[in-house]
Order: C-alpha cells, then structure tokens, then sequence
C-alpha cells in the first residue's frame, strides 16, 4: 500500500518554491496564521496538497512501484487522477461524512490544534476546511463519473474493505 499521507514530508523536501509556492508559503506560517488567523474558506483555497502541488513527486514514486500496488490519500485528486486511469472502475473515493471525520479525529487525537494559541478555533477551521474540501470533492467525482464510497461509520472497516473489493471486481 503507498500511502500519499506518509510521502509529504519527503515530496515537500523534494519541491521547489516555483513547482510549490502554497507550499513554501505555507511552511512559513506560524501554527497560528496557517489554523487560527485564516478562514476555512482561505485555508481551502491555499492549501498546497488540495491544488496539487506535489502530485508529480506521487507519481513518480507509484510508476517505481508494481502495478498491483494500492495508492491511498487526500492528495489523489480526481482531476489529477482520472486522466491516468486505463480503468475508472479501479479507483474508488472513501468520503468522510462530518460526523465520521470529527468523530475520528476526536477518538485518535489530534494534536495540530493544541499547537496554537487557540485550540477550540482551530479545530473547528480545520474541520469546516476539511468538510468543504470533500464537498468539493464529491462534486469534482460526480462530474467525472468516478465512483465513490460515502463513509459515516455505519459500515464496519470489513464491510468497507468487502465494498472495495466488489468495486474492483475482486
């Protein structure tokens, strides 16, 4: 499984200030101005990985990879990946509902909010960016026709992995 959530550290080194200016304008932030200063509106229309910066550095690492390999994460963006697809029908979109997400994030830890001088704020920019990035999302997969798996925490983590692999023929 390649996972893009592990690889931003090593593609952010990887990047160049004129390939990945959010980006570099982004690591110069303070906890503060990236979490607490910012609308979520701001957040979602400048963050690096929601405008692609860094999707080159995912797929030049997948195409060091076999072809079996799963590709999981946010970065994957539908109007990135649709056009490297031979088969729509092998990729699939797990869209968090909002109570899934703040859930998750509540029984995991979180700690980019305790990071900042105001944690209950940042939490909830976070969670309204985040919520707005996937509707975003979900519309970008619809106009597309690609195919998307609604997450709400009804459907155990088995019952998600047997829809996957029905999805995908397996």
């Amino acid at each position: 499984m390649y996972s893009t959530d592990n690889t931003m550290a090593d593609h952010a080194r990887r990047s160049t200030r004129g390939e990945a200016p959010y980006l570099f304008e982004f690591m110069e932030m303070s906890m503060d101005e990236r979490w607490v200063n910012r609308t979520p509106e701001t957040m979602l229309e400048s963050f690096h990985w929601f405008r692609g910066e860094g999707f080159g550095a995912i797929v030049d690492d997948l195409l060091g990879l076999p072809d079996s390999t799963v590709a999981e994460g946010f970065r994957l963006l539908p109007d990135l990946v649709a056009p490297l697809l031979a088969d729509p029908a092998r990729a699939i979109w797990l869209l968090p509902s909002p109570g899934f997400r703040r859930k998750v994030f509540v029984d995991r830890g979180w700690e980019i909010p305790h990071r900042t001088s105001e944690p209950d704020l940042a939490r909830r920019n976070l969670l309204r960016r985040d919520e707005m990035f996937t509707d975003r999302l979900r519309a970008d997969l619809s106009r597309l026709g690609l195919p998307v798996l609604e997450v709400d925490g009804s459907m155990t983590a088995d019952g998600a992995a047997d829809y996957v692999g029905c999805a995908f023929g397996l």
